[in-house]
């Protein structure tokens, strides 16, 4: 019953992991996340971004260069004649232009404004790399999880392989199931290089997000249901916190208002400019002669230039008008599809804790208890473990499946939810190992051929031999 002992153990693990409720905190993770917003070239790229679109605000509203005009009159070419001659002298002349009132103040608004566009932009910036390292933490604890699995699947394998070798002997089982058990473990083997692999991967995608060394280790010491629960919210508490908190649609606002403060500029322009110059002539002995004049700018191409310029900045407006509503309706959308895809999530695990694991181990328990006594074959023993591995991995990826959903809720993201699968795995050419894939839930068979099968996502996998 040792056999039995150890499933019963590996069973109520998962299920007692899954009803630890260890709050959102992690140092592990958040580690991982402050590193990578500290030193992601993506991030300091966009910070960089907006310092420099804080340093247009002060020149956009500065005034415009001033004109020095140095220059002689002569009369004659045979000689210099300033100081003998009234009308040659020296020139020093100062022009400085001087738009219309409001002019600077309303380029600076604008400016602003832009401003303010590029800090949403960062803040999106920030919630994807955020999101984009605990997306990594979570493919790393479920590989991590995975392998842990596989080492005890392969225990259990063994003493499989155990009883099927002591039936044998004794004359009450076939080779064939001892070879079948050898055959299994080998399988397993199999297995396990590619989740070792898988773990390296991940390890290595969090390095670079953080920029470490690529294969440097990263110590972990939670389970995927230590993480917690996302919190529980309707569709449109979660659409209201979304609207609230994305990047998208506050930099679609602010390209609005930005829109405005340029129609507001462009009226503006409208009027004209002036320039102020005063100058200086020295004549040598003469008394010297001084000037002082105002210009104004003609604005006599109005209709086919600054009227236009409104025009455009207006049609600019309506269009970032129209870009943020559409963008409102994709960010209420994308919430409420999470939302009601993390509500399906909460049911399915609840359905794995409360029913499909005990389920699938009495399952277990209740065919090995058969075959010891050579009531069902050995067959029926592959084939209840292989339900019992897909139910324990798909519980996995299933819990996996939840942080992602929830990361990409907290991230405000504007891509779809992932659809989720449906219950019911199939028999695999490789029991215990079929149902542990990767990311997206992929499911590998083994060496021995066969198609790929899907792994269910989210929902239970139907035990056979119940």
């Amino acid at each position: 019953m040792k056999l039995m002992t150890s499933l019963l153990a590996l069973t109520w693990a998962v299920v007692a992991a899954a009803q630890t409720s260890a709050g959102s905190s992690d140092p592990v993770r958040d580690a991982l996340v402050s590193e990578a917003l500290e030193k992601s070239p993506e991030y300091a790229r966009a910070r960089s971004a907006v310092d420099a679109e804080r340093q247009r605000e002060p020149q956009v509203g500065a005034l415009p260069d001033p004109t020095l005009t140095l220059g002689i009159q002569n009369d004659g070419f045979d000689k210099i004649n300033i100081g003998v001659m009234e009308t040659s002298w020296w020139q020093v002349m100062v022009t400085q232009p001087l738009p219309w009132p409001g002019k600077r103040g309303k380029l600076e608004s604008a400016q602003r404004a832009r401003t303010s566009v590029v800090e949403a932009e960062l803040e999106r910036i920030r919630l994807s790399v955020t999101a984009e390292v605990e997306r990594g933490y979570v493919d790393l604890l479920l590989v991590r999880e995975q392998i842990v699995l596989q080492q005890r699947l392969e225990a259990l394998w063994k003493e499989a392989e155990a009883i099927a070798r002591t039936r044998y002997e004794v004359g009450e089982g076939t080779q064939s199931d001892l070879l079948r058990a050898q055959v299994e473990r080998t399988r397993l083997q199999q297995r396990r290089i590619a989740l070792e692999t898988t773990e390296r991967t991940a390890v290595q995608t969090l390095n670079r997000l953080r920029v470490h060394p690529l294969d440097e280790a990263i110590a972990t010491d939670r389970k995927l249901a230590d993480l917690g629960a996302p919190p529980d919210m309707t569709a449109e508490e979660a659409a209201a916190d979304a609207e609230r908190r994305s990047p998208d649609l506050a930099q679609s606002h602010r390209a609005v208002v930005a829109a405005e403060r340029r129609v507001d500029a462009a009226k503006r322009d409208r009027y004209p400019d002036f320039a102020l110059t005063a100058g200086i002539m020295p004549r040598g002995s003469l008394l010297p002669m001084w000037l002082a004049s105002v210009g104004v700018t003609l604005p006599v191409f109005y209709w086919s230039k600054q009227s236009k310029a409104v025009d455009e900045a207006a049609s600019r407006r309506q269009s970032e008008a129209s870009g943020e509503e559409a963008t409102r309706q994709v960010v209420r959308l994308r919430a409420e599809e999470r939302q009601a895809v993390l509500a399906a999530l909460a049911r399915t695990n609840q359905l794995y804790r409360e029913a499909v694991l005990v389920q699938s181990d009495a399952a277990v328990r209740s065919t090995l208890a058969q075959y010891k006594v050579g009531k069902v074959t050995f067959a029926s023993v592959l084939d209840v473990l292989r339900g019992f591995v897909v139910d324990e991995a798909g519980y996995l990826e299933s819990l996996a499946q939840t942080q992602r959903v929830a990361i990409a809720q907290r991230e405000v993201s504007l891509e779809p939810p992932p659809a989720l699968g449906g219950g019911g795995g199939g028999v695999g050419a490789v029991p215990g190992a079929g149902a542990m894939g990767g990311r997206g839930g992929g499911a590998t068979k083994g060496a021995a051929g066969g198609a790929q099968e899907p792994t269910p996502a989210a929902g239970g996998g139907t035990t056979s031999g119940m």
